[in-house]
């Protein structure tokens, strides 16, 4: 199915969600496998990142924690998924930037399983513009980034397939990934079944058109709405957008 094909349900999703707001969130199907994806416009979205409750100093671990948190500030939470691999503590595995304030520093790490199954890359956000870079690319970059995390394996960089991946792949697992599109727009995905890194990385890049896309995580990931929660496991980072 095409994302053309797909602009009619996006728009009655936009109408729910309050015009303020350009969030869609909807159902994509494409090479037999059906994904949930939130397209995020920056320039009238608000996207964040979340580790720290900021009065407790422990690890939002559920999407209803952030929510509640969100709801004392006034907020309401209209989008959530985990953003990426981590370690115990919990915490991130690699980079981590809240409100430019680097928590957890870059992970230059060549060995370990998904995360380091390189190229990896860093998806950031600096005002209203975003990026997937990888990772040594983003070192020697001069981003200073309002938000960012990093994760690994790099789906799509440049509009080519991680030269690792293969049609035929045996590795088979629900995924979530975050891509910034030709249109500009950042689009999540969370798979609603199992499918392999060749397929997730070809619907980024040939459904969604995204050139350039990392992965976030693998059978854990989940995502929240204002009325669904698909979450079964804590996580260390959340991405929200919220109004």
């Amino acid at each position: 199915m095409s994302w053309r094909a797909f602009s009619p349900i996006c728009l009655l999703l936009l109408t729910a969600c309050g015009r303020a707001n350009a969030l869609d969130i909807g159902s994509v199907s494409a090479g037999g496998m059906t994904y949930t994806v939130a397209t995020v416009d920056l320039g009238r979205d608000r996207l964040a990142l979340h580790w720290l409750n900021p009065t407790t100093r422990q690890p939002y671990r559920t999407f209803g924690q952030l929510r509640d948190r969100l709801r004392k500030e006034g907020r309401t939470l209209l989008f959530a998924t985990n953003s990426g691999i981590y370690a115990p503590g919990p915490k991130p595995l690699g980079l981590h930037v809240e409100q430019g304030r680097t928590l957890v520093p870059l992970n230059n790490a060549r060995s370990g399983g998904n995360f380091a199954l390189l190229p990896n890359g860093v998806f950031w956000i600096a005002g209203g513009r975003a990026g997937v870079t990888e990772t040594q690319a983003y070192r020697r970059s001069n981003v200073s980034p309002t938000f960012a995390t990093q994760s690994g394996p790099l789906l799509v960089q440049g509009g080519t397939l991680h030269p690792e991946f293969r049609k035929t792949g045996t590795s088979f697992k629900v995924r979530s990934g975050v891509g910034v599109c030709r249109d500009g727009r950042v689009r999540f995905a969370i798979s609603r079944g199992p499918v392999n890194f060749y397929s997730f990385a070809v619907f980024f890049r040939d459904t969604l058109r995204c050139p350039d896309a990392l992965y976030l995580d693998g059978s854990i990931s989940a995502y929240a709405t204002a009325d669904t929660d698909t979450q079964l496991a804590p996580f260390a980072g959340i991405w929200s957008v919220s109004r």
